[in-house]
């Protein structure tokens, strides 16, 4: 009787230790995951990866569960994540890994809760369609910098950024127990460039910092980009691999690796003065099926876009005098949309997945969403009462030199000597309003090389100018990244350099607006902001409707829910519900050129 208790005593620790095991914790170290000369291998079998790629600094922090779960129901095994350098390290040597969206480690294990993968895409460089491609603007405040190469001060940085994030996704590894997979090295590098060095010294770091994982890169399937941007031994991505030619090339280039897309696009971005992309659905069902009926391992960039709240929008240019600055929304036309709700093209990918994984689980309920009735907004303030002390240079300089990273800065200066005449700003980053004794002459954009505006005759014979610059988003892809905001060169009247400057860096951050001063609007001189109260007796999504204004951003509650402009085709602004309260809310507009109040409403959609 005693070893009989004994050992029923025995058996009951051993179910009490167990049962206390996490049942994810319980799975570490079960798996391997390696490649193959032809495909992945998890534990040592074929392996598919069907991805779908969202990234956690474009979703309320409250419904990544929701936005990994509406994947996992669309058929994926893995999703895909930028990690955005400049959202995790504003200034140099300070990161954020922990408040509110920028828990990179939190939404990894999220990923590993729902029984997925995760590919991760750390960069530096990202592209993204987000500022400066998620490289961090306190780089550009160094004259003569060199990006995505080994330029000692971006490498530096670069370093300082892999150690720290090394450091928390080390023990995320599948060879930890954890849920990654892979880790992307850089990004598209072969359509930027050719520096093998550079690559090689990228991935050696991730090694040298405890990052075991398999590695891939990511490319165009043009024999160029390839040759470019690929390692030996490394995985290879295509973006994207639509045809079997796609992998043959990838093989002849870099063999005795798996390829596989990268990058296949159910959607496209959308920049200002566009009409929203909308890409044919036909044509990626078609693009799907050939992927998995040969078993070939994909990534869908992306499953679900986002926004891009605030400042974080990137741009394009492809010539010096282009910009194409992209819209707030990064619905991207996705299969889950800004939103989170699935669009038919979720459920044609959905029902085509199905036929060949099987069974999958029931599609999440929707995110609620409202109509938030009319809210009467009242002019409050203007900017030119809500100035900081300035700052006085000889010449104008760009907001990075000021250590300001987004938003405004203004530049002024007393012209000695005026003579009407035309005014060229060299070069405006990114869009000018231009005063002269506080009337408004008109704007300067930058797109297009035409820089320059007619100043009146004016019975002041040493009048003031002012330069407001709004900051549209730095580039993100290609030759022209190094895109400073503000004035980057010159002012000149004529033949006739403007001197002797004062500057007010205006970053808008959250404790800007809420310590506004009211003042007294003047229809001349535009820059104004406006207020208004509403209030809720439930919460929900909704999309605040701006076509009652011109440019500008809002604020609700403290939150910047990004920009706006008449242009179009975005007019209205995604608000999630854990931005908004039950009872009194508070909205802030900064428009560029409204003078007079409008009303703004909610709805449920985008459009």
């Amino acid at each position: 009787m005693t070893l009989i208790r004994s050992l029923t005593r025995l058996f009951t620790g051993l179910l009490l230790i167990f049962s206390s095991i996490n049942p994810v914790q319980a799975q570490r170290s079960q798996h391997m995951f390696a490649l193959g000369k032809t495909d992945f291998l998890l534990d040592g079998k074929p392996f598919q990866l069907i991805s779908g790629e969202m990234h956690p600094a474009r979703i309320p922090r409250a419904y990544w569960q929701h936005r990994i779960r509406m994947a996992k129901a669309m058929g994926c095994n893995t999703i895909a994540a930028y990690v955005f350098w400049n959202y995790h390290e504003s200034k140099p040597g300070v990161f954020d890994f922990k408040t509110d969206n920028h828990d990179i480690v939190e939404f990894i294990r999220l990923v590993q809760q729902e029984g997925m993968w995760v590919l991760l895409r750390p960069g530096p460089y990202v592209c993204a369609e987000w500022d400066f491609g998620g490289l961090p603007p306190y780089l550009l405040k160094t004259a003569d910098l060199k990006v995505r190469c080994l330029d000692p001060t971006y490498m530096a940085a670069a370093e300082r950024y892999i150690k720290k994030l090394a450091t928390l996704v080390k023990p995320l590894q599948v060879s930890n127990g954890g849920p990654i997979l892979m880790v992307q090295v850089e990004n598209e590098y072969g359509s930027y460039a050719n520096d093998r060095d550079y690559m090689q010294r990228i991935h050696q770091l991730w090694l040298d910092n405890g990052i075991k994982t398999p590695f891939y890169t990511a490319d165009g399937p043009a024999v160029p980009n390839l040759t470019a941007g690929s390692l030996p031994g490394v995985a290879v991505g295509l973006d994207p691999g639509a045809s079997q030619a796609d992998f043959d090339r990838s093989g002849r280039v870099n063999p005795g690796v798996p390829v596989f897309s990268s990058e296949t696009y159910p959607g496209w971005l959308t920049h200002w003065g566009e009409k929203w992309a909308r890409p044919d659905t036909a044509g990626l069902l078609k693009e799907v099926r050939f992927l998995l009926d040969t078993k070939k391992s994909f990534n869908l960039y992306v499953i679900h876009g986002g926004t891009n709240f605030g400042f974080t929008a990137g741009a394009n240019g492809f010539k010096p005098t282009e910009y194409q600055a992209d819209v707030t929304s990064y619905d991207y036309d996705a299969p889950i949309n800004e939103q989170g709700q699935p669009t038919p093209k979720y459920h044609a990918l959905r029902q085509l997945i199905g036929q060949h994984v099987g069974t999958l689980p029931a599609i999440p309920d929707p995110i609620p969403a409202m109509d938030v009735p009319a809210i009467t907004l009242r002019p409050f303030a203007t900017i030119w009462d809500n100035l900081p002390k300035p700052i006085t240079v000889a010449q104008p300089k760009p907001m990075e030199m000021f250590d300001q990273n987004s938003g405004f800065i203004l530049y002024r200066t007393k012209i000695v000597g005026y003579s009407p005449g035309t005014l060229t700003i060299t070069e405006p980053h990114d869009y000018a309003l231009v005063y002269l004794d506080g009337k408004y002459i008109g704007p300067v954009y930058r797109d297009g090389g035409k820089w320059s505006i007619d100043l009146p005759k004016t019975a002041n014979n040493e009048p003031v100018l002012d330069i407001l610059v709004e900051g549209m988003g730095r580039i993100n892809f290609a030759q022209y990244m190094i895109d400073r905001k503000g004035i980057t060169d010159r002012v000149s009247l004529g033949s006739m350099t403007l001197m002797n400057w004062q500057v007010f860096p205006l970053p808008f951050e959250r404790s800007y607006i809420s310590q506004l001063k009211p003042g007294q609007p003047n229809t001349d001189q535009p820059g104004q902001f406006f207020t208004g109260q509403f209030s809720l007796d439930t919460v929900a999504d909704t999309y605040f409707d701006l076509s009652g204004y011109k440019k500008g951003v809002v604020y609700v509650n403290g939150h910047n829910l990004g920009r706006y402009w008449e242009i179009g085709p975005q007019k209205r602004l995604y608000c999630p519900a854990t931005w908004l309260k039950k009872g009194a809310n508070e909205i802030v507009v900064f428009d560029l050129h409204q003078t007079m109040a409008a009303p703004i409403s909610g709805s449920r959609t985008l459009e």
